[in-house]
């Protein structure tokens, strides 16, 4: 299988070494891998430099936007720009963060697990984070999401989505759309990958308003995005994270933000998670 790999980078020069060395030693390799360099103003330039010219499968591009960090969209434009520049003749696409160490066997296990059905759309392992010398289970992973670090579509899945949607939440909009189209969506709990920059609280307040627009246009509705919001401020411990998601939430709805999903794909959504709740309860 061609597996194309699409890497958005901005100021990663800590980290994007790693990365790409964790890929370069697979044991299946990545027929291609493209680095978005997103006006990166650290040495992340002058680094891929040296990569696209000792590896054939690597080369890089840069792409000019606003500095600094945008919740959802930042890295979606990045990795559509890259995308825009491979050509079609891939069987698995992949977007990877830029603070990645993927264990040897990572794109081994993605492909072998794609061979095993037509049906089988999106495929990733488990982010893990370190903690006092120990690295652990980050703790907005779960077995029924893949993080948006580290999404694999097949190319059949990737072209019925319609892509990578510019918005926050994109990384679950991409699989609500593929399991409303009959696709399945495989997580591989016994694939650790080390996210070595996690998501920290710098962009909280942003990312809390962002999160509760997200939900408003992903047609959750009032209740379910009350209880999204109380679990991912209890995941992150911070109980302004809950009320900025509904801040931004009743922000959207007054503004009459467009919506992300279609009313059927809504509907989809919202009957998956009310499913969710019951099974968890019962």
């Amino acid at each position: 299988m061609n597996t194309y790999i699409i890497i958005p980078a901005y100021n990663e020069e800590k980290h994007i070494s790693k990365t790409l060395d964790s890929l370069l030693n697979q044991t299946v390799k990545a027929t291609k891998i493209i680095v978005v360099d997103d006006s990166s103003t650290d040495n992340t330039t002058s680094i891929l430099k040296k990569y696209s010219a000792k590896h054939s499968n690597i080369s890089f591009i840069t792409k000019t936007s606003v500095e600094g960090h945008e919740p959802g969209s930042k890295v979606v434009e990045a990795f559509n720009y890259g995308f825009d520049q491979l050509d079609s003749n891939f069987d698995i696409i992949c977007k990877f963060d830029a603070d990645l160490i993927f264990p040897t066997n990572y794109l081994e296990e993605i492909i072998s697990t794609f061979t095993q059905s037509t049906t089988i759309g999106m495929v990733g392992g488990f982010c893990y984070i370190e903690k006092n010398g120990e690295w652990v289970l980050e703790n907005l992973t779960n077995k029924d999401h893949i993080r948006g670090a580290l999404k694999a579509y097949s190319k059949e899945c990737f072209n019925k989505i319609g892509g990578l949607k510019s918005a926050m939440g994109w990384d679950t909009i991409d699989e609500i759309i593929a399991k409303f189209n009959g696709y399945t969506v495989k997580t591989i709990e016994n694939l650790h990958v080390k996210h070595l920059k996690p998501t920290g609280n710098k962009y909280a307040k942003k990312a809390g308003l962002r999160q509760g627009e997200a939900f408003y246009r992903m047609r959750y509705g009032t209740l379910l995005t009350q209880i999204a919001a109380i679990k991912l401020a209890l995941k992150k411990r911070q109980f302004s994270y809950y009320l900025n998601c509904l801040k931004g939430f009743n922000l959207a709805k007054k503004s009459g933000a467009s919506f992300l999903l279609t009313e059927e794909e809504g509907e989809f959504l919202r009957n998956l998670r009310k499913e969710g709740i019951r099974n968890k309860i019962l």
